[in-house]
């Protein structure tokens, strides 16, 4: 969400980089507190005041969020965990110039900029981590101008995808990551989430394909990986779905909802 993406991901779209054999929005790689923690959320300044995507996805200190995940799969299991976000304010940077922190209840620390291109993470630690690992390029959260068609890229890889005989079985454990398109699909959506209702919410949507080997019959498939988005203003992401559909009988598939149950 990645991701969620910024895990999320970028964009995080939050919680746990995720460990790949050799990535959004936000969602890439670290130990996860479970098998399908997404690195979700990890999941914006001009002379007139600070880029308008700011209110959409809140930087400074002293901001809190609470979130439920709920992952479900194709062969009836599912899990639930909860997912703690918080803001600790803008610091320095070891390779120059400041930037926002965010942290994860997982372990896991972000470091975001904002400018008039939109909000994008530069930086990321996990608990094993010493020091920051700078991001090569931007891992953009959400992109401006913030308008319908609006569109940029970051890596991912999947999930909940599991091949069913193989172990480890989670496929992002060997499968490189893949470039996920994200859109702006929607301005001034309304959202019902367990924290309550939005009405001023920009819709962002991602899509990518895996290439996998799904079964001896119909041997390597593109498999369609898409994310949606919720971030409303003044608060920040409150939903995201995660869809990883297999279809196949080598591998299972499953969604991902990660939805806003508090916040400050």
């Amino acid at each position: 969400m990645t991701p969620p993406r910024s895990t999320f991901g970028a964009s995080p779209p939050g919680g746990r980089r995720q460990r790949t054999g050799g990535a959004g929005s936000a969602a890439a790689a670290c130990r996860p507190r479970s098998a399908t923690q997404l690195a979700l959320l990890a999941l914006v300044a001009g002379c007139s005041g600070p880029p308008a995507s700011v209110s959409y996805f809140p930087l400074e200190a002293g901001h809190r969020w609470v979130y439920e995940q709920t992952s479900e799969w194709e062969n009836n299991t599912s899990e639930r965990e909860s997912l703690v976000l918080s803001t600790l304010g803008e610091e320095a940077l070891d390779g120059g110039g400041r930037a926002w922190r965010r942290r994860s209840d997982t372990g896991v620390d972000y470091w975001l900029r904002a400018d008039d291109s939109g909000i994008f993470r530069v930086a990321s630690k996990t608990d094993l981590d010493a020091e920051p690992t700078t991001d090569k390029t931007a891992r953009y959260v959400l992109k401006m101008p913030l308008a319908v068609g609006t569109s940029w890229q970051a890596s991912t890889t999947t999930y909940l995808m599991r091949r069913n005989a193989d172990f480890p079985p989670e496929i992002r454990h060997g499968h490189k990551p893949v470039p996920m398109t994200y859109r702006i699909e929607a301005l001034g959506d309304k959202v019902s989430t367990r924290a309550g209702q939005f009405s001023d919410c920009v819709r962002v949507q991602g899509t990518a394909l895996l290439r996998l080997f799904a079964d001896p019959v119909a041997g390597f498939r593109d498999m369609p990986i898409s994310t949606t988005e919720w971030y409303c203003k003044g608060v920040g992401l409150v939903k995201l779905q995660r869809n990883e559909p297999a279809r196949s009988t080598f591998l299972t598939g499953g969604t991902v909802t990660l939805e806003l149950t508090s916040w400050q």
